[in-house]
């Protein structure tokens, strides 16, 4: 891959050049802006519950929502598309998951309180960070600035959910010296089985979860400074009730160093550069289900390095970021069958077949202050994506001949202008890019899917899928309050989904055929979301979020987990140390589901919260008391996006305690 070395080259050749002109000087516009955007930054928290994880903090979101195979690790939908339509990393870094089944998302490897804000991009403008096609989610760490006026900062919250008797304890403390930052946290968290709706308890639903961080931080001068990451996360026990087996253990070791350059003159104002290596090994299994005829094993591995290189330039009203993105990961995944007996082995397999990705991009999203009242923005990308499957025969039993490497060019742009009039505010833009298959697309080896009872086949040889997209935005706002409509439309030229092989026979005894991962002619997306909020007194406020959605096929048939209409609404009482929320969601009726990919249809629900919460103080010491009740009417349902209808979590009472030292 001699393109990925002169790409990385020339880049460093041009940033070094640059920073010939630096001057070290004191900066304190600068610095001040810094200590205003970390301001800026929201809680991982929402009104109804503070200790909330990083799952349940994304589905407050309107364009996310998540397939549920348990109470653990959901799979995150952006614009109602599968996790390899998007992209997402934690502060830029490019982690993948070791399980085929994907239930080990880069979401479950990071907890709520060592992150600082979630950065959602919506379709081709999430495309810095890689190829995309549905949009970007950035996990984003909390890092604390040089200097603040109070060296020492904690918190440490607790509390406790009655349904599954889950118990929690999240930590976390740093350091502001004029030279050095040291900031860690850590997280435990351990829930049983949870009841339904009808108070039957779901049967491996269980899990257990440790995660920990540390970030080390140095001031090389007035203007630069030196950080090393780390994140380590533990899962154990972990039920998956919608899957023939769980989870026996899962862990990930996530670390970074970076250098970050200011620069006090000229049109460059930042430097920012990251190394980073991760590694992941997830193991399902299903020890916990004797009552499987034949019990199988399944381990995966993953191990990425990477790099992310990004300058940031500023020059009167036009502002740009331009980025170069490149990694190295390599997928193991391993299928072991056993009789009852264990010890006597009777197959194995390579799901994923040692299958390497090399990837390195140059992407660039920009920004031009037309007026006061208009702005142009612009960008794109070009990535070299590159596969090499150590073990292909696996593959060429079903694609004989199939490439054993394949080298993918990945282009995308996008474009959009904003205008404000008044008390109104309009955009519309467009994009266009192309995504290369996953690994289980183009190499999974029989990786059986519990949801519609089929075992997958990969194609090297799939073609990129290739996006279009159009999207549109309309708001009005007063002091009082505001409302914005948002639409996209996607349509996606050789889209990848499973279709039967007429060749194969199952491997797994509960397969009822084999599929093979293949592309349609075309498929079309349309979001659509309403939001609202308004002050109705003082201390009291609504909110409220619409949002509908439609796929479909080149045929014109309903593509699989594309969410109903569904509906969000609050209510948010604060007067003085007393806080209370109460919220109801739902979705209605799934009329537009898809019998084809082993959806049925779904109906109606409605989920009734409350919480409140008191502010007081222990010496010096802020602390916040919560409680509350999700599903307060423990109404018995489940959704479209729920595998195998398992049901969702009946009445909860949840209880938390955050101090603030």
């Amino acid at each position: 891959m001699k393109g990925f070395t002169l790409l990385i080259l020339l880049f460093g050749t041009f940033v070094s050049a640059q920073n010939l002109q630096m001057q070290q000087d004191s900066v304190d516009v600068q610095l001040d802006e810094i200590v205003i955007i970390a301001a800026k930054k929201k809680k991982i928290e929402t009104e109804m519950k503070m200790a909330v994880s990083v799952d349940e903090f994304l589905a407050s979101s309107d364009n996310i929502s998540f397939i549920k195979r348990g109470a653990y690790a959901w799979e995150p939908l952006l614009n109602n598309m599968s996790t390899e339509r998007s992209i997402i990393t934690i502060d830029g870094m490019h982690v993948f998951g070791a399980c085929t089944d994907k239930m080990d998302p880069v979401t479950s490897y990071i907890e709520s309180n060592n992150l600082a804000e979630i950065d959602i991009q919506s379709g081709q403008a999430g495309g810095l960070n890689g190829a995309t096609v549905a949009g970007s989610i950035d996990l984003k760490r909390k890092s604390t600035s040089f200097g603040l006026s109070r060296k020492w900062n904690a918190a440490y919250q607790t509390g406790f959910e009655f349904n599954n008797n889950q118990f929690f304890n999240l930590g976390n403390a740093s350091y502001s010296g004029e030279r050095l930052v040291a900031e860690g946290s850590i997280s435990y968290r351990k829930a049983e089985n949870y009841s339904d709706g009808n108070n039957d308890e779901v049967n491996h639903s269980q899990y257990d979860k440790f995660n920990s961080s540390l970030g080390l931080a140095y001031k090389t001068s007035d203007l630069s400074s030196l950080r090393v990451d780390a994140i380590f996360d533990k899962a154990t026990d972990v039920g998956f009730p919608a899957l023939p087996m769980d989870l026996s253990l899962s862990r990930a070791l996530i670390t970074s160093i970076a250098y970050k350059q200011f620069f006090e003159k000229g049109v460059i104002k930042v430097w920012d550069t990251k190394l980073y290596f991760n590694a992941v090994e997830h193991y399902m299994d299903d020890t916990t289900r004797p009552e499987n005829l034949v019990h199988m094993d399944m381990p995966g591995w993953s191990t990425t390095y990477g790099l992310v290189s990004k300058i940031n330039l500023k020059k009167e009203k036009f502002a740009s970021e331009i980025q170069l993105n490149a990694y190295d990961n390599l997928s193991i995944a391993e299928m072991r069958m056993y009789p009852q007996d264990r010890s006597e082995r009777t197959m194995f397999a390579f799901s994923w077949p040692w299958v390497t990705t090399q990837y390195a991009g140059l992407s660039t999203s920009n920004s031009y202050d037309i007026s006061e009242k208009s702005q142009f923005n612009f960008g794109g990308a070009l990535g070299v994506n590159y596969n090499y499957s150590k073990y292909i025969e696996f593959n060429r039993i079903f694609h004989p001949g199939a490439s054993q490497e394949k080298t993918r060019f990945l282009p995308s742009l996008h474009a959009g202008y904003n205008l404000n009039i008044s008390q109104f505010n309009f955009s519309v833009g467009g994009g266009y890019g192309h995504r290369a298959p996953s690994v289980s697309e183009g190499y999974g080896y029989y990786i059986y899917n519990s949801f519609d009872r089929y075992d997958y086949i990969g194609n090297p040889d799939l073609k990129n899928e290739v996006s279009y997209e159009i999207n549109a935005t309309a708001g009005y706002k007063t002091k009082k309050g505001s409302i914005l409509a948002k639409a996209n439309y996607f349509y996606i030229q050789d889209y990848i989904i499973g279709r039967i092989l007429s060749a194969g026979s199952p491997m797994n005894y509960q397969s009822v055929g084999v599929k093979g991962y293949t592309s349609l002619d075309n498929a079309t997306l349309f979001n659509f979301s309403l939001n609202g909020n308004y002050t109705v007194l003082k201390g009291l406020h609504w909110k409220g979020t619409l949002t509908y959605a439609r796929g479909l096929d080149d045929n014109k048939n309903n593509l699989p987990f594309i969410r109903p209409l569904s509906y969000q609404t609050s209510l948010h009482y604060s007067h003085q140390t007393f806080g209370f929320s109460t919220s109801l969601n739902g979705d209605y009726k799934q009329i537009n589901y898809s019998p084809e990919y082993g959806e049925d249809q779904t109906p109606s629900y409605n989920n009734w919260n409350a919480s409140a919460n008191y502010t007081f103080y222990i010496e010096d010491y802020k602390t916040v008391f919560q409680v509350g009740a999700e599903n307060i009417l423990n109404e018995y349902y489940s959704t479209y996006a729920d595998w195998g209808n398992i049901p969702r979590m009946g009445r909860n009472i949840f209880t938390s305690l955050k101090i603030n030292f």
